[in-house]
Parts: structure tokens; sequence; C-alpha cells
């Protein structure tokens, strides 16, 4: 299925995660902490943040051992995954050792890692990507469908 099928249709969005937290997704992090709701689902671009992870975020034990022998790539689309929910925990139990609490917990689902990152402009929230960078990413993953 190419790029130009699905142009125009609303089949994925964007979305720009800070590093490490990016490579955590791809090492098996399934939960993305924001601080609103977010009401859409189905694939998103999996970008990383163009800004370098401050030090002390890299020594916490949990993302250490996800990030470990990951190259931190920023500014580019590193992978795919499918949104497939959003809430956010009440009471003292979080959903993952991820989640931070008050926060909502966008839910990830079925990971693929770009073998090539691909160099692209985020943007805040979910965004819509260009036909030109959906092309590229279904280069690399020739049986992504909606």
């Amino acid at each position: 299925m190419s790029a130009a099928e699905f142009e125009g249709d609303d089949w994925i969005r964007g979305i720009t995660i800070r590093q490490p937290w990016a490579a955590c997704i791809l090492a098996g992090k399934l939960v993305e902490n924001r601080p609103k709701p977010r009401s859409w689902r189905g694939w998103v671009l999996l970008h990383a943040g163009k800004k370098k992870p401050e030090p002390a975020v890299l020594r916490d034990p949990l993302v250490a051992r996800a990030s470990r022998g990951r190259e931190l790539h920023l500014g580019a689309v590193i992978g795919v995954a499918r949104l497939t929910g959003c809430h956010q925990d009440t009471g003292s139990e979080l959903c993952s050792p991820w989640a931070q609490a008050g926060s909502h917990h966008l839910v990830l689902a079925d990971v693929q890692e770009l073998a090539l990152p691909v160099p692209a402009d985020g943007a805040l929230g979910l965004w819509k990507p260009t036909p030109d960078l959906v092309a590229q990413v279904l280069q690399q993953l020739p049986d992504l469908q909606p």
C-alpha cells in the first residue's frame, strides 16, 4: 500500500517524544505520560524530539536498562506504534512503572522500530505527518496499514 493511497486519510498521526523516553518506547515502554487526554486512536509515528536528554534522567535505573545500547536519535521518526487508549490512574496504584501520577497515560501497542531514522520536524500534541514523511516510513514498513 502506498502513501498516495492514504493521502488525505486520517489513519496516522505523529507524536513527538523527548529522549530517552522515545528510545524506551522502542524497548517496551508502552505508556506515554501527557498533561491532557487524547481521544484519537490509531497509528502514530514515534518522533524523537530535538532536545538532548538531561544527564540525571539517563541515570534513572528504569531508563538506563531500557535505553542501554540504543542510540538516542534526535529530530527523527524512529518507529511507529498503535495508540489504543488513554486513561488517568486513580488511587495509589499506577498502570505501569513508567506511568506518572496525575498524568494522562497514552497506551501504546504494536511498536515497530525503523531500521533507519527518518529526519523530520515534529510538533506539540498529535500532529498530521506529510504524505512524503509517511511514504518514507512505509518504505521501511511496507506492511503497515490503517
